[in-house]
């Protein structure tokens, strides 16, 4: 007789209390959580009108990183300026390999003049092996399940903290960090805006997470906040055009030019290459090397900056003088949208099921864009948008074809499926009206 298999428990997320009530839970990248808390319509809604506690812990890796020679490090893997980088500061910095495609991306904290904190996933492993490669006076610790990372979103946010803490958060400018307390624990509080909204990050000691969040969520009731689950978590980076690892790019581990290290990886970590690099649509390329994207083509052009050498520099001024491609968003045409769907309750074989609002994390949905008599583009993150009742996606597209109003096509249902052509519009990204750097001293005062 075989023996019986070894039972398994499902590694829920550790740091939001257990969700009592929930029966689906979703893949957070280091634990599960809950699909949704309510329902993904009214938890999209809530960063437009109220505002939302999200748990950002599971996605991301933390790297510290502290000695005289961390800022030259970051100087020379960032395309970012460091000019001026103050203590309390943080950016959004792009790394590259040298043919300026994206190795990974993410926030960086200044907390003392050599004193920095990392926050990506596949930023943080491309800058584990840059330091692993090169003599650094650095020491590098991982802080990752040590820490909490809650974003509080929302034009409510700054009320529902305040009123908790009865502590003012208005000296807290935009992209700038301080420290905070509720009772006897203490965060930070970075002020940044994921949802294109007013809204705050939280980092703290993961032992204070779970009363931290209740206390949150009971402060926010009143106000309307809602826990966010992960069906609605990405809703907010396709309207507010934030592309993602895994969802909009595969990161360029696989390039020849950084050959060795995508062979440790994916040899060392077979799961995390799988996540990051999956993909599907009905864009085929001949090589998944076709889905990694320059800063240029995913809307991050206004960060590189010149005045340093790094990683990628010649590529990037070439592009960044002459761009290819752009990032746009496109608006599906809904009498076709609706069509694939329709398709559903007629006899004969559907077209390729749309998963509402969109697909989830480890996946690179990937559209051929057509125009004429070729391809122009590759839609990316198709997103179906309650707050705009429209089917919206991302997408990489000739410079040539970025005018918002500009008529394409997309193909959609991956190889094997019957396809259909969906009529779209290219429009500006973001699409939802940039919020972040709202002057919260003109706002109401709640303590």
């Amino acid at each position: 007789m075989s023996a019986a298999p070894e039972p398994r428990s499902v590694p829920l997320v550790p740091t939001v209390p257990f969700p009592e009530g929930i029966s689906h839970l979703a893949n957070a990248g280091l634990g599960y959580e809950a699909d949704a808390y309510t329902n993904w319509i009214d938890e999209s809604m809530s960063w437009k009108e109220t505002c939302f506690i999200g748990d950002w812990s599971p996605l991301l890796l933390k790297m510290r990183v502290r000695g005289p020679d961390a800022l030259r490090f970051f100087n020379e893997v960032a395309v970012n300026s460091f000019a001026t980088f103050a203590v309390g500061q943080a950016k959004h910095i792009v790394l590259c390999n040298d043919g300026g495609k994206v190795m990974g991306e993410g926030i960086l904290m200044r907390y003392g003049p050599e004193d920095f904190l990392f926050t990506s996933t596949p930023g943080v492993v491309w800058a584990q092996w840059c330091l692993a490669q090169g003599g650094y006076d650095v020491e590098v610790r991982d802080e990752t399940a040590e820490r909490f990372i809650f974003q509080v979103q929302g034009p409510e946010s700054l009320r529902v903290l305040e009123e908790l803490t009865r502590q003012s958060f208005r000296e807290v400018d935009f992209m700038r960090f301080d420290e905070r307390s509720w009772g006897e624990i203490r965060f930070e509080v970075l002020r940044q805006g994921m949802a294109g909204e007013l809204g705050y990050e939280l980092h703290g000691n993961a032992v204070d997470s779970n009363p931290l969040w209740e206390a949150i969520v009971a402060a926010g009731e009143p106000h309307g906040i809602r826990r966010l689950g992960a069906r609605a978590k990405m809703v907010n980076h396709v309207e507010a055009s934030f592309p993602t690892p895994s969802v909009d790019y595969v990161p360029a581990w696989r390039d020849p030019d950084v050959r060795e290290f995508g062979e440790a990886m994916a040899a060392a970590t077979p799961p995390v290459w799988s996540f990051v690099s999956r993909h599907t649509g009905s864009f085929e390329p001949a090589g998944v090397e076709e889905l990694f994207f320059s800063p240029v083509e995913l809307g991050w052009a206004r960060s590189i900056k010149f005045d340093h050498e790094f990683r990628g520099r010649a590529a990037l001024e070439a592009e960044v003088a002459t761009p290819r491609r752009v990032l746009v968003t496109l608006v599906w045409d809904g009498e076709d949208v609706a069509d694939v769907f329709a398709s559903l309750l007629r006899p004969g074989e559907p077209y390729q099921q749309m998963e509402l609002p969109r697909s989830g994390i480890g996946l690179v949905w990937a559209d051929k864009v057509l125009a004429g008599e070729g391809q122009v583009g590759i839609a990316l993150s198709r997103c179906y948008s309650y707050f705009f009742r429209e089917m919206i996606s991302l997408c990489v597209i000739d410079a040539g074809r970025a005018e918002p109003g500009t008529a394409v096509t997309v193909l959609w249902g991956s190889p094997g499926f019957p396809q259909k052509l969906i009529r779209a519009t290219v429009a500006p990204a973001p699409y939802k009206q940039d919020r972040r750097r709202v002057d919260v001293n003109s706002l109401p005062r709640y303590i």
